[in-house]
C-alpha cells in the first residue's frame, strides 16, 4: 500500500522559496520584515503546495493567531456584507482568518466586540461603519486601542471615528451633497429626508452634505423635514409613513442609506403610489441589489469592497510617526426611481 503524503510544512514551503523558516513565517502571516516582492512569492509557492498553517500549534507556541478582527454594526445589511468581502480578499491573500463582530450601533457593545477580539489574541482590528459624534461614546474605545497598538496590535477605522487609527474616509458629505442635487436640479423642492439616528457621524455628514446642495439653491435644512430613525429597512417603511402622513405634498424622498430606499420603496408600493411619477426616491452607497430594484434604485455609489480591502491593507502595515487618512471618491447613479418632479 503507497505511503500518503504528509502536509507540507512551513519548512517546506521556506526551502521550495529559496527563504528562511522566519521570513515564510513573517511573509504568509503579512508582518513587516519582508518586502511585498519577497512576500508575494512566498504566498504563492505556499498556495501551490497546498500549504496551510497550523493556528493551533502556533498559538501553543505563545506567538500570534494570525487572526484580524471585523466590526460591523449590522451583520446583514448589504453595507457591510461588501465591506467585509474586501476585507476577507486581502485577508486570504496574506494567510489570515477573519472574525467577524456585530455592534449593532451600540458604543458599549462595540467596546465588548475591541475586548473580545483583543483576548483572543487578534493581530489587527478594522472598525467599520460610522463613528459617533459625541467623542465621550468611544472615549473608552479609544483607551482600549490605544494600549493594543502600543504592545503591537494594529487598527484601521472605516469613517469618522474618534478613535487613535489610520482611516479610510467614505465621501459621505459629497454623497449627501450630490443626490439633493440630483433632485434639485429634477424640479423637486418639497424633499423629505430619512436619516438614521443623529449620533452617527455618517448620518451628520450625509445630512451637512443635503444642506450644502440645498442652500445652492436658496434653501435650509429648516425647508425640508428631516425625520431620524432606525437605518434599517424597516426604519424606511415606517419613516415614510409618518413624513407622507405630515407632509402629505412631498414629491421626493432621500434615504441616507440604500437599506432604508428599499423600505421607502416597498411602503410606497404597497400604497399604490407610483414611482417617480407621483415620488422619486434616492439613496445612498450602491449596494449590490439596487439595480435589480423595481424601479431600481437612483443612488450615490461608494466603493464598499474597495473600502474593506484599503483599510486592513492600512491596519497591517507598520505604523507611522502620523495617522493615515485615505479618501474615498464617489459616483451618482442615476436610475429609474427618480424622475422630474410633477407639474
Amino acid at each position: 500500500m503507497p505511503k500518503s503524503r504528509s502536509a507540507p510544512r512551513l519548512a517546506d514551503v521556506a526551502a521550495r522559496a529559496g527563504v528562511s523558516i522566519a521570513t515564510a513565517s513573517r511573509s504568509l502571516a503579512g508582518r513587516e520584515g519582508v518586502s511585498e516582492s519577497v512576500a508575494a512569492h512566498v504566498r504563492e509557492v505556499a498556495l501551490g503546495m497546498g500549504y496551510v498553517a497550523n493556528v493551533h500549534a502556533r498559538t501553543l507556541a505563545g506567538g500570534a493567531t494570525s487572526t484580524v478582527g471585523l466590526i460591523v454594526h449590522e451583520i446583514g445589511d448589504p453595507y457591510f456584507a461588501e465591506i467585509a468581502s474586501g476585507v476577507i480578499e486581502v485577508a486570504a491573500q496574506r494567510g489570515l482568518t477573519v472574525q467577524i463582530c456585530h455592534s449593532a450601533r451600540d458604543p458599549r457593545n462595540e467596546l465588548h466586540q475591541i475586548r473580545t477580539l483583543i483576548a483572543h489574541r487578534t493581530d489587527a482590528i478594522v472598525v467599520a461603519g460610522s463613528g459617533y459624534t459625541e467623542p465621550d461614546l468611544q472615549a473608552e474605545s479609544n483607551a482600549v486601542l490605544s494600549a493594543f497598538q502600543e504592545t503591537g496590535g494594529r487598527v484601521a477605522v472605516i469613517g469618522r471615528h474618534h478613535l487613535a487609527a489610520d482611516a479610510v474616509r467614505p465621501d459621505n458629505e459629497a454623497a449627501g451633497t450630490a443626490i439633493a442635487e440630483h433632485l434639485l436640479e429634477l424640479g423637486h423642492r418639497r424633499i423629505g429626508v430619512l436619516a438614521g439616528p443623529a449620533v452617527l457621524t455618517t448620518v451628520a455628514d450625509r445630512i451637512t452634505g443635503v444642506a450644502a446642495a440645498l442652500e445652492a439653491r436658496g434653501m435650509t435644512l429648516d425647508d425640508v423635514p428631516v425625520l431620524h430613525t432606525d437605518f434599517t429597512r424597516n426604519g424606511g417603511r415606517a419613516g415614510t409613513e409618518r413624513l407622507l402622513a405630515e407632509h402629505p405634498d412631498l414629491t421626493a424622498l432621500i434615504a441616507l442609506n440604500d437599506v432604508m430606499a428599499i423600505g421607502v420603496l416597498s411602503e410606497l408600493r404597497s400604497r399604490g403610489v407610483a414611482v417617480p411619477a407621483r415620488i422619486s426616491v434616492a439613496g445612498v452607497d450602491d449596494v449590490a441589489v439596487a439595480a435589480d430594484l423595481s424601479p431600481s434604485l437612483t443612488t450615490v455609489r461608494l466603493p464598499m469592497a474597495e473600502m474593506g480591502e484599503m483599510a486592513l491593507t492600512m491596519a497591517l502595515k507598520p505604523p507611522s510617526a502620523r495617522r493615515r487618512r485615505k479618501n474615498t471618491g464617489h459616483e451618482l447613479i442615476v436610475r429609474d426611481s427618480t424622475g422630474p418632479a410633477p407639474a
